[in-house]
């Protein structure tokens, strides 16, 4: 149980990590914007290109953890993440820039595909939910992310490389290795992809509401409103602030809720919240939309992992269990990308002449959670010992 413990704080440490990284680079789009001198539609460009390469990173990790182990592949993430951020804030010239996120797109991948699977593998030693925990950890990572931003908006701007030191440092924890006694090979054998795709549909759904809320908020408040530009990251700090409360109660609340109700629930509240940022008249009001946001969605991803390597690993040979749940958790990462892509490119690209219409896009998809929650029933169902 210490080992279990020291590795929850390494996976929680990643995925911090991850968000912090984040949420510093989407909190400062305004900031690269002008920069690079990028209209949206030439953002939502750059940003297609890092999400396609981010589900290229994912796949890479699929093919990898087997042979490797998903704690070394982590590593190796987070170390691809360290060099791209440093290569992205210091390129001198656009294609450097351009280069730089291409390889941090990679990273992203590795480490979002591994990252579930080290909290997907200690999830089941543990024989219970803590999914939303971990994913909290990001969000929390993503508050401090904003706020450093918030804090740093007049230092020079070579001084965000040193972000690029905390992936570096993460990459040294102790991750939760493979059993020795299971296979590393991935399997396809009885694998119910069809109930599967059903919760990947609510994983691209909620992408495409976070991604928009992540890329396009600080945007949405400086195009459409005016807002001081030390200002923007207010778009994303109290949806992440939001979100982290009610991830860091998420095992919690799905234990004494069920998966089922708790999302149909969050969908309500998040439909309410998008018609807010929508209508907002004033960006206190879009930012109040935001918050509410985050209480809606929070739960979606966490629990979405939780029940497709549930479904992974029912009637599963103990000696193929891991590596058949790792080939799932990883092929199911790309659902997340498909909404990103939703988010970050078509919230752009339709809002092109104003990011109101855009952020329709996200406002109209997230209905479908009413009706998507049903299949994520196995959430409630994570059997014990099945690492």
């Amino acid at each position: 149980m210490p080992d279990l413990r020291r590795a929850r704080l390494a996976i929680a440490a990643a995925f911090l990590t991850q968000g912090l990284v984040f949420i510093s680079l989407t909190t400062r789009l305004p900031r690269i914007q002008n920069r690079w001198d990028l209209d949206e539609l030439a953002l939502s460009g750059v940003l297609l290109m890092m999400v396609l390469l981010a589900g290229v990173g994912s796949l890479v990790a699929e093919r990898l953890a087997p042979r490797l182990d998903s704690a070394v592949v982590l590593r190796v993430g987070l170390v691809v993440v360290a060099a791209a951020v440093a290569v992205v804030v210091l390129a001198p010239v656009s294609p450097v820039f351009v280069l730089g996120l291409a390889a941090y797109g990679v990273g992203l991948g590795l480490v979002d595909a591994t990252g579930n699977m080290q909290a997907v593998a200690l999830e089941h030693r543990l024989g219970r939910v803590v999914l939303p925990s971990c994913h909290g950890a990001w969000t929390l990572g993503g508050v401090i992310g904003a706020l450093v931003t918030l804090g740093t908006a007049d230092v020079p701007w070579s001084a965000v490389a040193l972000v690029a030191l905390l992936p570096l440092a993460a990459a040294a924890a102790p991750y939760l290795p493979r059993d020795h006694g299971e296979a590393a090979t991935s399997t396809e054998t009885d694998v119910p992809w069809r109930a599967i795709v059903m919760i990947g549909l609510a994983l691209v759904a909620f992408y495409t509401v976070d991604t928009a809320a992540a890329t396009w908020g600080p945007v949405y408040l400086d195009d459409v409103f005016a807002a001081p530009e030390e200002l923007v990251a207010l778009a994303t700090l109290p949806y992440l602030v939001a979100s982290g409360l009610v991830r860091l109660a998420g095992d919690r609340l799905t234990k004494q809720v069920g998966a089922v109700r708790l999302l149909r629930a969050g969908a309500a509240v998040a439909f309410v919240a998008l018609a807010i940022v929508v209508a907002a008249p004033s960006w206190p009001v879009a930012v109040l939309g935001f918050t509410l946001l985050g209480c809606g969605v929070a739960v979606v991803a966490p629990l979405s992992f939780s029940a497709a390597a549930a479904l992974a690993s029912r009637d599963a040979d103990p000696a193929t269990r891991q590596a058949r749940v790792d080939a799932v958790v990883a092929r199911f990462n790309q659902f997340n990308y498909a909404g990103a892509l939703l988010g970050a490119v078509m919230t752009g690209a339709v809002g092109s002449g104003s990011l109101r219409i855009g952020f329709a896009v996200p406002l109209v998809l997230v209905v479908a959670l009413f009706w998507l929650a049903r299949a994520f029933a196995p959430a409630d169902e994570v059997p014990a010992g099945a690492s």
